[in-house]
């Protein structure tokens, strides 16, 4: 097949909103950059979080106020939401852009994916919506809107193309050949006054501070009846970067102080990878931390808690057979899942205490090794990104 060469000057749009997919975006940018000639000019601009205008993006929508979580705080960041899209829609079709890139957060990028795609804009949609878990009838918006799909889950390019999407390609996952700690289990150790040679279990609650009042605890609650039963396991309380950091670390210590646990558990901030590597057990909330803990190996019970409106609501829609990304990747139940009303004290404690022991907890690494093997090589970002360049070659052509 000939090469189709580039234009001298490309002009793309970007979108993303959630946190990881500003990461995402960003690193995929960065690979736009790299990849293209020294003799070809990357102008991207669109809807950016903090990462991808540090990575020079120009900033039309700033996407960090964007980010919410279930039913009861839509309402008051529709308009929002509504005068981001109009300031997008505007700026795509003034500026038509060679190709409009979508980064995950389907709910948004599939509706402005219509109004861009029926105007005659190329739509390329990396991180594929995962329309597989909820809502599974919008896969007819992606075979009418999207000219590219770009999917970093291995069995997704076969759910499409049984559905009649065949412009789907796996590219691999960006967090394979990624994700690893800066410094092994005892230098960890030795930074946070614990013992290498007792166990350590991490807690992850999650980024949000909603979720860390109705996650964190049940965590706490295991964490106590663990320290009744063996004295020996050490706790850590990861907390990762969100611009919420502030009221979630006083949430913490208030829950600590409550449980009288500030002696028992050491916090973690911004170093969420070195704590699920020093780990033997992790107590993780559903989400990309989860995968992490994966590809580091660690073994896990994955957790979520949601208000009873949005699970009761949003629960109902949900049809993928496991909620943690590592289970679905395995197709089985590999690692436990405690959700909703099942994510209490004793079954976590219990869980943990399990996993803690050790002949369980070398087969689960092994396993774990296994299965995130399916993920690729590394270089995910690379690759899409010369599927990008391609792409956008052959329709200048």
């Amino acid at each position: 097949m000939t090469r189709v060469p580039l234009p001298s000057h490309l002009n793309l749009m970007i979108i993303a909103g959630e946190p990881s997919g500003d990461a995402h975006a960003s690193t995929l940018v960065k690979a736009l950059q790299a990849s293209a000639r020294a003799n070809i000019e990357v102008k991207v601009f669109g809807a950016t979080g903090p990462l991808m205008r540090a990575a020079r993006v120009e900033s039309i929508v700033q996407s960090d106020n964007l980010a919410i979580l279930g039913l009861l705080e839509i309402g008051g960041a529709l308009p929002r939401f509504w005068r981001a899209y109009e300031a997008l829609k505007s700026a795509a079709l003034t500026r038509k852009p060679d190709a409009v890139i979508l980064v995950d957060w389907p709910d948004f990028n599939l509706r402005i994916a219509h109004a861009l795609h029926r105007r005659g804009l190329k739509i390329i949609y990396y991180i594929s919506p995962q329309l597989w878990a909820w809502r599974p009838h919008r896969v007819r918006n992606i075979k009418r809107d999207v000219d590219l799909l770009l999917a970093i889950l291995p069995f997704e390019s076969e759910w499409y193309r049984s559905r009649g999407v065949e412009h789907v390609e796996f590219v691999g996952h960006p967090l394979a050949g990624e994700v690893r700690a800066h410094y092994e289990r005892d230098e960890f150790c030795k930074r946070y006054q614990l013992d290498p040679a007792r166990p350590i279990v991490s807690l992850l609650p999650g980024s949000r501070r909603r979720e860390v009042q109705r996650i964190l605890p049940p965590m706490l609650d295991a964490a106590t009846l663990i320290s009744q039963k063996d004295k020996n396991v050490q706790f850590v309380l990861a907390i990762a970067p969100s611009r919420s950091a502030g009221e979630i670390k006083q949430i913490i210590a208030q829950r600590l102080d409550a449980a009288n646990l500030f002696e028992r558990v050491r916090i973690i901030e911004e170093e969420t990878r070195e704590a699920l590597a020093a780990s033997d057990a992790a107590a993780i909330a559903s989400g990309t931390a989860t995968l992490e803990a994966a590809l580091l190996r660690t073994p896990m019970v994955i957790v979520y808690k949601e208000s009873r409106v949005n699970w009761h609501t949003l629960g109902r829609l949900i049809t993928a057979e496991h909620y943690g990304l590592v289970n679905l990747i395995a197709g089985e139940r590999l690692v436990t899942e405690l959700m909703q009303n099942e994510l209490e004290g004793e079954r976590l404690a219990a869980e943990i205490i399990s996993l803690l022991e050790p002949e369980r907890n070398q087969a689960l690494r092994i396993r774990l090794k296994e299965v995130t093997a399916r993920l690729g090589d590394g270089g995910a970002s690379l690759r899409a990104a010369r599927r990008i360049l391609e792409a956008v070659a052959e329709w200048k052509s």
